[in-house]
This record gives C-alpha cells, structure tokens and sequence, in this order.
C-alpha cells in the first residue's frame, strides 16, 4: 500500500501540469531561455527572485498577471515577448516544481 501512494504522489505534479493546459516541457525550455537567469536553475532560488517552487498553485490568474505585466522594477513584462499559450506553458512546467 505504501508503494502504491508513493507511485501516486510521484505523478501528481504531472497531472497538474497536464490540468493547467499547457505544455511542461515546452514550459521547461522557455523558462531556461527567459526566466533560469533570475529564478534559478530547475526553480532553485538564486537570489532575490521569488522562488516559483512555493507558488500556490490555485492562482494560475496571479501568475499570468506577474509574467504579462511584471512586479515593479524586480520582474519585466513579458507581455511583448509571450503569447498566451506560452505563459500556459510556463505555468505547466511551475507545477512541476521544476522536476
């Protein structure tokens, strides 16, 4: 029975990234072109960046918002360089955990 609910909570990032709509993997590459630099390798925190791995994941809407518009002078707009289908995509890969 343990092995079973250990097999269970190993897949459940997975199927939350496949419920969000996006593509994981397509998510993981654009996150190591534009995001890696500040929030780190695999989401390891590096710096003073938010570390994704702790984002809630009920607030896809926050998220969008925080990739489209930016926070301030800490984070950039990607609203001119991401389609929507692309912010899916990185949102895919953020409920991951960066695994």
């Amino acid at each position: 029975m343990r092995a079973l609910v250990l097999a269970v909570l190993a897949l459940l990032p997975a199927v939350a990234a496949r419920a969000a709509g996006g593509d994981a993997d397509a998510g993981q590459s654009l996150y190591a072109e534009l995001c890696q630099t500040c929030h780190g390798r695999d989401m390891v925190k590096t710096g003073l960046a938010f570390d994704l791995r702790t984002f809630p994941h009920d607030d896809v809407a926050r998220f969008r918002s925080s990739v489209r518009n930016g926070k301030g002078t800490v984070m950039p707009s990607w609203k001119d360089k991401l389609s929507p289908e692309d912010i899916d995509d990185l949102w895919a890969y953020v409920l991951t955990g960066g695994t």
